[in-house]
């Protein structure tokens, strides 16, 4: 698709940004230096209005169009993930055990490169409101801004959001009618049985089986529980135990994540999994 020719000039100081957020990778709530950077560009852009420190470190700030008309937001969340960086890039993190894996430094670039577009031009009825948010990947950014009230505050009547898609064709946007992210649910399942000797089993109420059998089972969820065409998915992704070769553990550990669309599919499973357990 084509690109704004102004917008294209901005590639090169865009690049720099995300360079320099890629730096500076911060987590959950606590994203100090990313929300500074972010604030002193929209100052040099000259927003409207500037809001800091919804949920710690999320910004709202204002841009007005040239006639009246309706609020519209939007949003790039700003966190990275507790990931070493391996990529041996001369911008790569700075900050030990955290790295933006997930491409919000991207994300933050690109709703910058949309403020100073929008700033400069002002080409719009209504307003804009650029939502910068933490917390998306530990959860609760989004939940926290809401209940903080900057929907109702700044009269944003709908917003949008997007995210980057590794492996799809460059310059592409692919969207869809309807929900396009699943809900997201945890799950700690803790096992306690009774350990001993490797040799003497039987004496035993060994977690490891269990532990294997749940992991098994939880699997048949999504292929027999429910109708194929609703969007499910359950993932094993830890299962800790033991520390021997001849020791039968006493206790195992196993952690995964449901994915779902309906709530009542997310109740099933919750249902299911019970029962499996």
């Amino acid at each position: 698709m084509p690109v704004v020719n102004r917008i294209a000039d901005y590639a090169p100081q865009m690049t720099e940004w995300r360079r320099y957020l890629h730096t500076i990778p911060e987590l959950g709530n606590d994203c100090f230096k990313t929300a500074a950077f972010v604030a002193e560009r929209l100052r040099e852009f000259g927003v409207d209005e500037l809001h800091e420190g919804f949920a710690t470190t999320g910004i709202v700030a204002i841009i007005n169009g040239q006639a009246k008309g309706p609020t519209i937001g939007l949003r790039a969340d700003m966190d990275a993930l507790p990931i070493p960086e391996e990529t041996g890039l001369d911008y790569a993190s700075t900050h030990a055990g955290k790295m933006h894996a997930c491409g919000h430094d991207g994300h933050t670039t690109m709703l910058l490169g949309a403020a100073k577009y929008l700033a400069e031009t002002r080409n719009f009825a209504g307003r804009v409101a650029l939502i910068f948010q933490p917390a998306e990947e530990t959860g609760g950014g989004a939940e926290v801004m809401v209940e903080e009230g900057i929907l109702d505050r700044f009269d944003i009547g709908q917003v949008y959001a997007l995210h980057n898609a590794p492996g799809f064709e460059k310059g592409g946007f692919y969207t869809s009618p309807g929900a396009m992210m699943a809900a997201v649910d945890e799950f700690h399942i803790h096992i306690k049985g009774l350990g001993g000797h490797g040799a003497t089993p039987h004496l035993t109420r060994d977690p490891v089986v269990t532990a294997c059998g749940i992991a098994t089972a939880l699997q048949t969820i999504v292929s027999r529980n429910h109708y194929a065409q609703d969007d499910l998915v359950v993932s094993v992704t830890q299962i800790h135990t033991g520390t021997t070769d001849n020791v039968i553990p006493e206790t195992a550990y196993i952690n995964g994540t449901v994915r779902s669309f309906d709530k009542e599919v997310q109740a099933m499973v919750i249902r299911r999994m019970e029962q499996i357990v």
